[in-house]
């Protein structure tokens, strides 16, 4: 059976608000933060049980990124062990069919962080300490196996966050709501999913959830595939949802802003693929350093990645054309990672390097736009700073993972930047200039060093910890900026 993926995960796709720090928002105000962890820690139990003829129980799902791709069903077995509020987990709506049932769910995600500074101190940023909280409630219908509808409510906050953004705060909003139909036609299975809805592509560099910042990106959809052997098919229609955050439910999205497109995905081997898809971006009124105007691209994406032996790859190269106001778009982005790792070494260790370009305007009088358009980043494929973007720039990154256990990843990095061309400016993420470093000379931005460990306490619980530090060169520092240093420490729960 050929397992796709998509996403980089499993198979897919202003007002004043008070808030305390560490709180959640209305959503799980009333739970206690303990009650919560414990929950969640004994909801990810894993089961290994066997009954007493030998066959093996079900294994209770993993909290997954995508909550929609759990199935629950398997609570319909009597001999799955039971916990805590599993009768909510798996609510049966017929006594003859266990693939029909309601399944109710949570997410929280809380993160510490201390940033000096974003847009290293230019301008109003200054040196912040603050929390951003992420509460997310779910119910998941399954009518049959075919047919399934699947509603998200959000609610996100930036207590202590002076100049909080779109990305950082959303008080109470419809994150998802879709209905989902699944198909056999001619031999494969197609997929259909209607509504507000969260997809991605491949590491998301530049398709993506966002799910880095505080509020994830959502997309008013039609989305369509079609799977057949080692074949997939998408093609797909949306609308991108625009956070607003002047009252709750008022989140929304038009036809201004869109992303649109089809995509072949191609299963090469087990353990390699190749995806090549073709999308059109349109949004009005765009902004750029030196044109203003309706945009119109046209976007050329490819990928190829797997692994051989001890040996991993990801390569992904992105062609973008049209029109942004009066100038012709002629831009490109190129992302590679790669990797050996030691499997009979204590922790197998990984030596990665990665090597990530975009391109900058080089003629900034000219009628040629040349700046790359990441649009829509996950905010974290660099690194959570955000210091910054994939925009002009050319970066080269190497590092170090190891495993002291199977719970534990620890990784270490170094990647000095340079800019694409000195015309254009230094670009923070997702795609915001540095006051005064456009047209300056010196290509070298800076060096970041980062730290990243990751400790699943258990499937539904989780530690991080990330530390950036951002060496500024001259033309940051002549900007007015300054070396940055960033620390952000998270807990992500699941029930």
């Amino acid at each position: 059976m050929t397992h796709w993926r998509v996403a980089g995960h499993a198979d897919v796709p202003s007002a004043t608000c008070r808030a305390k720090p560490w709180v959640a928002g209305p959503l799980l105000r009333k739970i206690g933060f303990g009650a919560v962890l414990a929950l969640a820690s004994l909801e990810g139990v894993a089961q290994t049980a066997a009954n007493a003829d030998g066959d093996a129980v079900p294994a209770r799902p993993a909290i997954m990124f995508n909550r929609w791709q759990e199935d629950w069903s398997v609570l319909a077995d009597p001999r799955v062990p039971r916990r805590p509020l599993d009768s909510l987990k798996y609510i049966p709506l017929s006594p003859d069919d266990t693939d029909a049932y309601l399944s109710l769910g949570a997410n929280l995600r809380e993160r510490y962080e201390s940033n000096d500074a974003a847009l290293f101190g230019t301008g109003r940023n200054e040196s912040q300490g603050y929390v951003i909280s992420r509460a997310e409630v779910h119910a998941d219908l399954h009518v049959g196996p075919r047919l399934q509808m699947f509603l998200q409510l959000q609610s996100d906050f930036a207590p202590g966050k002076a100049r909080p953004g779109p990305a950082d705060r959303n008080r109470l909003d419809l994150e998802q709501a879709f209905v989902a139909l699944t198909e056999p036609v001619g031999g494969g299975r197609l997929k259909v999913r209607l509504g507000r809805q969260q997809f991605a592509f491949d590491m998301q560099r530049f398709v993506s959830v966002r799910d880095g910042p505080n509020v994830r990106q959502s997309y008013d959809a039609i989305w369509a595939n079609y799977e057949k052997g080692v074949w997939r098919f998408i093609t797909f229609y949306s609308q991108p949802v625009q956070t607003k955050d002047e009252h709750v439910f008022d989140d929304g999205s038009s036809g201004n802003r869109t992303l649109s497109g089809f995509r072949v995905e191609r299963q090469l081997t087990e353990k390699t693929s190749l995806a090549a898809y073709y999308a059109r971006f349109t949004q009005a009124d765009a902004h750029y350093l030196t044109v203003d105007g309706d945009e119109r691209r046209n976007v050329l994406d490819t990928h190829f990645t797997g692994t051989a032996g001890s040996v991993d790859w990801d390569i992904e190269g992105m062609a973008q054309t049209g029109r942004v106001g009066g100038k012709h778009v002629k831009a490109w982005g190129f992302g590679s990672l790669a990797g050996y790792t030691f499997a009979d070494a204590a922790w197998t260790p990984r030596i990665g390097i990665q090597f990530d370009a975009a391109s900058g305007n080089r003629h900034p009088d000219g009628h040629t736009l040349g700046t790359f358009n990441p649009l829509f980043p996950n905010g974290a494929y660099l690194a959570l700073a955000g210091y910054t973007g994939y925009t002009n720039f050319i970066q080269v990154k190497s590092s170090l993972t190891v495993r002291p256990s199977g719970s534990l990843k620890i990784m270490f990095g170094i990647a000095p930047q340079w800019r694409q061309t000195t015309r254009d400016a230094v670009y923070a993420q997702p795609a915001i200039p540095v006051a005064d470093t456009a047209g300056r000379p010196g290509r070298y931005t800076g060096t970041y060093e980062q730290l990243r460990i990751d400790w699943a306490w258990s499937r539904a619980v989780s530690f991080a910890l990330e530390a950036v530090h951002f060496d500024a060169s001259d033309v940051i520092r002549r900007a007015g900026g300054h070396d940055s240093n960033y620390i952000g420490l998270q807990v992500s729960l699941g029930w």
